[in-house]
């Protein structure tokens, strides 16, 4: 027993790693991890103090408890089952399917990267990019719904940028998951959004399986009261205008609703507007091709973010004008009743967005000089204000008793894009730029009177106080 014993050095150096290991996951890990845990517990309770809506126990569930969960969930179950029978492959080949998707689904949230990461830089890429207006009814509606209720945010989908703005804007009551598409699933976003919350779909997949994985997914987080956030029109608009609903999501929720359950579902519509959109070249040039390939590439993307970031260091104004958010009238499942045609639902709330959508100097601008154009600035003005007076006046994002500042401004912001210029002292549409000022002008064209609504749909194609003073319906909440 007390022989000595002669190992090469690194077979000792193997079997002192080996027992460093051990030691570090029976003694020290737990120890350490329920220390942190402890810690991140208290952190969660000071943060939720300050939530209008605190975060739920579903959201910081382990990861890997809740893709067990979610493989193992009788529905789920059943369709594996089906799958297995359909495919002729046995049945742990399809549980290990739909354990593949679980894991391509499900998210792995963190708070400290959602507060202290992604809101600070949703705060500073929103506001170094826009003036950011949001309507004064939007923080009345919010409060509104029922503490044991869980909204879901119904949204317009003009740019990517739709995202940042909603995500910042929401940052102070409550947290949001997001339904993401195929477009982020590219190292190292695909991390960074998990960890705030989001998960992943396919949108062109039809197998029944994962169908029932996601939607089981859906139905779990909306019920176990976690705030969701998804776009009807499953894409970004490439005329402008609000395009047709797709019901998926939307029918996974009304599908897994029980009216008798403890928690009601709260759909708010929110309407999103912007003088200008950063992606509308390539929308645009998609229509005319007539497909959704999009050729904007992640770097050109990147090094347009740096460079705007390193103007604004340097004290200049790189916002392109200003991007409005407004809420609708929010429709309870509740008090919906029975819902016999998802599309009824999806089409009544696109109405609502639609209803509210804000009204910009841009959009007001491009269909004037559509319709009227040329014109001298000060008939740009009056026939700017012609078609304000018959208006919904809650839409209306400025003071509209200061019309000329806020046409001067989207003129500047037209020109410096190229959609218009200056001929013979009148404001003109650029020479091939029509399709462009469509497709602002189609972001308002339900507004438009009869007669006066010449864009055509299928053409390829906080703020200042000086202007926060007189604003009727929005205010001014970050970008000043």
């Amino acid at each position: 027993m007390t022989q000595t014993v002669q190992l090469p050095l690194w077979l000792f150096v193997l079997i002192v790693l080996f027992a460093a290991v051990t030691a570090l996951s029976h003694f020290l890990l737990p120890s350490v991890r329920w220390f942190f845990r402890r810690r991140f517990e208290r952190a969660v309770t000071r943060l939720n103090t300050r939530l209008k809506r605190p975060i739920q126990p579903f959201k910081l569930a382990r990861r890997h408890d809740m893709i067990q969960r979610l493989i193992y969930d009788p529905e789920v179950s059943r369709e594996i089952a089906v799958y297995a029978r359909e495919n002729h492959v046995p049945e742990n080949v399809a549980f290990q399917k739909a354990q593949e998707y679980a894991r391509e689904i499900v998210p792995s949230f963190s708070a400290f990267a959602y507060f202290s990461f992604a809101m600070r830089v949703a705060k500073l890429l929103a506001s170094s990019v826009y003036r950011i207006r949001t309507a004064d009814s939007n923080d009345v509606i919010f409060a509104s719904i029922p503490a044991d209720a869980t909204p879901v945010f119904v949204m317009n989908h003009r740019s990517n940028m739709d995202y940042v703005l909603v995500t910042y804007l929401a940052s102070k009551t409550s947290t949001l998951s997001y339904a993401v598409g195929e477009w982020a699933r590219v190292w190292p976003l695909s991390s960074l959004i998990r960890l705030w919350g989001a998960y992943f779909i396919r949108r062109r997949s039809r197998g029944g399986l994962y169908r029932k994985v996601l939607s089981r997914y859906v139905q779990m987080a909306t019920n176990g009261g976690d705030t969701q956030a998804f776009y009807p029109e499953g894409g970004l608009s490439l005329t402008g205008k609000l395009q047709p609903p797709k019901v998926g999501l939307l029918s996974y929720l009304v599908d897994g609703f029980d009216p008798k359950g403890e928690r009601d579902i709260v759909f708010i519509p929110v309407a999103i507007n912007y003088d200008r959109v950063l992606e509308d070249r390539v929308l645009m040039a998609a229509h005319a091709r007539g497909d959704r390939r999009f050729g904007a590439r992640i770097s050109v993307i990147v090094a347009f973010i740096l460079r705007k970031f390193w103007e604004r260091l340097r004290g200049h104004d790189t916002r392109f004008g200003t991007a409005a958010v407004a809420f609708g009238d929010p429709v309870s499942m509740r008090a919906y009743g029975t819902v016999d045609d998802v599309e009824t639902l999806s089409k009544a709330l696109m109405e609502r967005i639609e209803k509210v959508m804000p009204v910009l100097g841009v959009p007001l601008v491009s269909a004037v000089l559509l319709a009227d154009g040329p014109l001298n600035v000060m008939e740009l003005e009056a026939a700017v204000a012609k078609l304000i007076a018959q208006m919904p006046r809650q839409n209306i994002t400025f003071d509209f008793q200061k019309t000329g500042a806020e046409v001067s401004r989207a003129c500047r912001h037209m020109q410096q894009h190229g959609m218009i210029e200056k001929a013979d002292g009148k404001w003109v549409i650029s020479r091939g730029e029509e399709g462009a000022a469509e497709f602002y002008a189609n972001s308002i064209a339900h507004f438009l009177p009869d007669g006066a609504q010449t864009v055509n749909p299928d053409t390829p194609v906080r703020e200042d106080p000086a202007d926060a003073a007189g604003a009727r319906d929005f205010s001014a909440t970050a970008g000043s």
